[in-house]
């Protein structure tokens, strides 16, 4: 890859990064950051102070896609340079095995920082090898071809570890009734047995996330308060002083509740966000659910091989309904981002999705927002790629 494919390739990331995702990264990062602006986002100065550290001197503006340092550093930045300051700064290092054998680890570079991104945000497109060898030749060619590689075929199955949390502070938080939720369809039983409660601290509701095996790896918080939705309604949530985050890309919510079903039936519905995996809880049955959520509107591979692992023979993408009309410039996008699960995963399993062409739906609404009766009319309707399953 040349120097130019390199620099267009990380354009291409960085200016599809929108002001929201920024502002949840920083979150993570400890930046504590706050929307000065519709396209303004000001956080501590994580660039060379430790998380929670340090003054809110560091803008980042979106009609740039640039971060300023106005202390310290005095220097402007990309996302990537971030990324690379915070690891640089936290002493943290790559561990790969050399060609030799050997457990090595070395400085984070740029490739390193790229693929960070990706995974972070589950962008299409990310290194599907997450736990092959990376190497340490000066220019990472290597690496930057395999990262942007998107048809790039393994049979190693990728390797995260998450970090586990205790569920002490869980156990001390109110379970009332969360009426807004109820209005929406949700069940309390559904709410339940999710372990859903209430933060009266920061008035939100609070949204465990468990992994495969029931461990309890992340927690988001919904906020109930209007004037915060500015800085996104879905937040790590942070109990006690500590933050629960975690990479949702590298998880799948309710998969800890649904995999027996799964199992059993081997189909998998696979819903963006979590309130759509509770309200299939509340109309058909907890007890019945074979749904989980990506927390984004990608399957990357990761999510893909926790199906796999299940023996699922179809995948059911029900993601949010992302265009206007049918036919129109959304559509098309929408489409162009099907046909890519559907080239990578459907020689695999059966791959389909629930899409609506007669609005049942408003825009954005997930599939079972308008309750069961559409949710089963759309499901049965559910198309494979380019046809209708009849």
């Amino acid at each position: 890859m040349t120097e130019t494919e390199k620099k267009e390739y990380l354009e291409e990331i960085k200016n599809n990064l929108t002001v929201d995702q920024i502002y949840h990264l920083l979150v993570d990062l400890g930046g504590e950051p706050q929307l000065y602006e519709p396209t303004v986002i000001i956080s501590r100065t994580i660039c060379h102070n430790p998380p929670g550290q340090g003054s809110f001197k560091l803008y980042y503006y979106d009609n740039t896609k640039l971060f300023k340092c106005y202390t310290q550093c005095d220097d402007t930045f990309d996302v990537f340079q971030l990324i690379l300051k915070v690891k640089t700064l936290a002493k943290s290092r790559i561990t790969y095995w050399s060609k030799e054998g050997v457990e090595e680890t070395r400085e984070w570079a740029l490739p390193d920082a790229l693929n960070y991104i990706l995974s972070y945000f589950g962008i299409e497109g990310k290194n599907e090898n997450f736990s092959e060898e990376q190497t340490n030749l000066p220019d990472n060619d290597y690496l930057f071809k395999k990262l942007k590689n998107q048809s790039l075929k393994t049979d190693k199955k990728t390797t995260v570890s998450l970090k586990k949390y205790d569920g002490f502070f869980l156990k001390n938080l109110p379970r009332p009734r969360i009426l807004p939720w109820e209005r929406e369809g949700i069940t309390q039983e559904a709410m339940t047995a999710h372990g859903i409660c209430f933060d009266p601290v920061h008035q939100g509701i609070v949204i465990p996330h468990y992994d495969i095996n029931g461990d309890l790896v992340g927690i988001r918080e919904r906020t109930l308060i209007k004037e915060q939705e500015t800085y996104g309604k879905y937040r790590p949530a942070i109990l006690n002083g500590q933050m629960f985050n975690h990479p949702l890309s590298f998880n799948l919510y309710n998969i800890n509740v649904s995999k027996e079903n799964i199992k059993a039936i081997k189909k998998a519905i696979v819903f963006e966000g979590e309130k759509s995996c509770l309200l299939y809880g509340s109309y058909f049955g907890v007890e019945n659910d074979i749904s989980v959520a990506t927390c984004g509107s990608n399957l990357i591979n990761y999510q893909f091989e926790l199906l796999t692992s299940l023996g699922v023979s179809e995948i059911i993408i029900a993601f949010d309904r992302q265009y206007k009309e049918v036919h129109d410039e959304e559509w098309k996008q929408w489409s162009e981002k099907l046909k890519h699960i559907h080239d990578k995963y459907g020689n695999m399993v059966q791959i389909s999705y629930i899409l609506d062409f007669e609005h049942n739906l408003g825009y954005k609404d997930s599939p079972i927002d308008k309750g069961p009766d559409i949710f089963i009319k759309l499901l049965k309707e559910r198309v494979s790629y380019g046809k209708r399953q009849t």
